[in-house]
């Protein structure tokens, strides 16, 4: 699939955001156990089944309802020692964690957003399994705001102060399993009003929010500790909320691929209503089809028949050439069924005729199956359970259906290649309710101000600083960026005046990078490390130039005192008197006439050893004694 350059004002792109940062605080959101994730081996495991209820306006959402319908079966593993009661919703949810609550209006206050004067504890209904109660506990804590990063000017929508869900750790068939050392760690949740900037600049939004949270240093360091849900249309298109975008260098690629898909599912419907199709063609019906199939040699078939399975069809008249259309790349419209389909039922997925032959299945097969339908254009199901079967053949009218009307609302999860896949309808506005067993908070003057003394310097004041320092703006970014922009701060604070923040900044943000890049394990260097190394340097043991090859060295013998290494590498530095000696006695040998080209001869010999400015010094004094000669 070609993929071509996207005018995205002219499709009148929208996107929102809602990212969600985990708080790093002495204990959990509605209790008291340690907000820890854990690898061991789990002490405890329960099973529940979990089931929708009627919202206090007599509704269902329907999110929940196609959960439900899955018939899934939830095993929740536990430790004895940082899971409690709570967590297994066997008791009543504690007072929210004062210390949370103090960050999230912390995060208010920075985005200029309206604080609410009283903070409910809501219920909103969850049961894929992530929530042992089915409902997750979130609390509204301000709206109505505006962030802004240089030239960014973001509308902030809400501010929620949440637990975190559960943590997924397989799916076996019917059967999901999620450990609960993740549930109820507190978590804030920015979703911002409509964005109409370029999918890269939506990235840099996102950075900017996630960023200025952490710089609170209340926020969760790591891998997954920050997650991001992007929401996207287009004109004529739906509001597509995209799900657990794993990185944010993705985000550019899921909102370009998402506008393609609406632009092409777009031109499906226009193609649809072009021939003249009609809802009323695609019934819930089947034929069976075992028979044709009863010698094939298509493993996939045979497999399933061989299991006391089935082959059914089901008519998809006017689909031809349809079926196979591409809406993202490797993703065809055949591939949209195909996921309502693994989604609702244990089948693996469909066959449709637009791919056929193909699988192993013989285009005499095809013909055979395309006459008995009475119609070009059919989908195949194998299976072994005849509610897989029927329950397939309904979510896949109910998606040609949609088809005739465009793009269909609907929630949808990132994959690794920046393409999404279905996960389940939008949910509706019965999804929220109150939690009984919780009384309201009153936001206090005392809370503010405790808030208040949380709030980090602004990124673009930081930038600033970072300038005033001799920093090129380009390395100010590249800092701000950075995961270890703290570390820098501390570092450069630590060797005001005796080492230049352009160079901790550029050891730390890319010398660190390009050893990690050549295979370094750069993990392995600390704090302290770092300290050691520019400590040197500011006694002038060391030259720059020697910092990188001491990293390097230092990775593999990480417990050798910095003597060690630099004596083994032989790099300490050389006097301005030894390098005038070195220069005198070597550069007749070179023969080297250009000033230019003796010095990058020389400092290839001396890289490391010398400062650079001493060698050009040496080379000035021996080229003017041999003018006198």
């Amino acid at each position: 699939m070609s993929i071509m350059p996207i005018d995205y004002r002219a499709v009148g792109l929208k996107v929102g955001l809602e990212i969600h940062v985990q708080l790093n605080t002495g204990r959990k959101l509605f209790c008291n156990c340690p907000p820890i994730v854990r690898n061991d081996e789990p002490h405890f495991r329960v099973i529940r089944r979990l089931r929708p209820s009627m919202s206090e306006l007599g509704e269902v959402d329907p999110a929940a309802i196609w959960e439900f319908r899955k018939h899934r079966t939830f095993v929740y593993e536990g430790y004895y020692d940082t899971t409690c009661l709570v967590e297994l919703d066997e008791e009543p949810p504690h007072d929210p964690d004062p210390d949370s609550l103090e960050v999230a209006l912390a995060v208010a206050m920075m985005f200029n957003a309206k604080i609410f004067d009283e903070v409910y504890v809501m219920r909103k209904t969850v049961i894929d399994g992530s929530n042992t109660s089915g409902f997750q506990r979130t609390m509204l804590i301000a709206h109505d705001g505006l962030a802004k990063f240089f030239d960014y000017k973001v509308p902030i929508q809400t501010i929620a102060l949440e637990e975190d869900a559960a943590r997924k750790i397989e799916e076996r068939g019917d059967t999901v399993v999620y450990r609960l050392d993740r549930l109820g760690i507190p978590l804030i949740e920015i979703s911002t009003g409509i964005l109409t900037y370029s999918p890269q600049e939506v990235m840099e939004v996102a950075y900017y929010i996630g960023h200025s949270i952490k710089m609170t240093g209340k926020a969760k360091r790591g891998l997954g500790t920050v997650r991001q849900d992007v929401n996207v249309s287009i004109e004529g298109g739906a509001k597509t909320e995209i799900k657990g975008v794993p990185d944010l260098s993705l985000i550019p690629k899921v909102i370009e691929y998402e506008v393609q898909r609406q632009l092409n599912l777009l031109a499906i419907r226009d193609e649809l209503i072009k021939r003249g199709v009609r809802e009323d063609w695609f019934v819930k019906d089947f034929v069976d089809v075992t028979d044709i199939f009863s010698s094939t040699k298509s493993n996939l078939i045979r497999k399933v028949l061989d299991s006391g399975g089935k082959v059914i069809a089901i008519k998809t008249p006017g689909l031809k050439g349809i079926l196979g259309k591409e809406v993202q790349p490797n993703r065809r419209f055949g591939t949209e069924l195909a996921d309502r389909v693994r989604v609702w039922t244990s089948l693996s997925g469909l066959i449709h005729s637009d791919e056929l032959p193909g699988y192993g299945i013989t285009a005499e097969e095809v013909s055979r199956v395309s006459s008995r339908l009475g119609v070009d254009s059919f989908i195949l199901l194998a299976g072994t359970s005849d509610r897989d079967l029927v329950d397939a053949v309904d979510v896949i009218i109910d998606r040609i259906r949609e088809a005739l009307h465009g793009v269909p609302e609907e929630t949808r999860a990132a994959n690794p290649d920046g393409t999404t896949r279905f996960m389940r309808p939008r949910p509706g506005a019965a999804r929220m309710y109150p939690e009984t067993d919780l009384r309201p908070i009153r936001i206090t003057e005392e809370m503010l101000a405790r808030a208040k003394a949380l709030i980090p310097e602004p990124i673009e004041s930081r930038v600033g600083r970072y300038v005033s320092y001799g920093m090129s703006r380009e390395l100010a970014m590249q800092v701000i960026k950075s995961p270890f922009y703290d570390l820098i701060d501390y570092l450069i604070s630590e060797f005001q005046g005796r080492v230049s923040a352009t160079l901790i900044a550029n050891t730390v943000v890319n010398t660190m990078k390009s050893l990690q890049r050549d295979g370094v394990d750069v993990s392995v260097i600390t704090e302290d490390h770092l300290k050691a190394i520019f400590n040197e340097y500011a006694q002038g043991v060391i030259t720059k130039e020697a910092i990188p090859d001491i990293i390097a060295a230092w990775s593999k013998e990480p417990d050798k005192p910095i003597s060690d290494i630099i004596n083994k590498l032989g790099l300490r530095r050389m006097s301005p008197e030894e390098v005038r000696k070195y220069v005198m006695e070597r550069a007749p040998k070179l023969g080297i006439s250009d000033r230019n080209k003796l010095m990058n001869a020389l400092m290839k010999e001396l890289r490391g050893r010398a400062d650079p400015s001493d060698i050009m010094a040496a080379i000035d004094e021996y080229q003017k004694s041999q003018g006198s000669k």
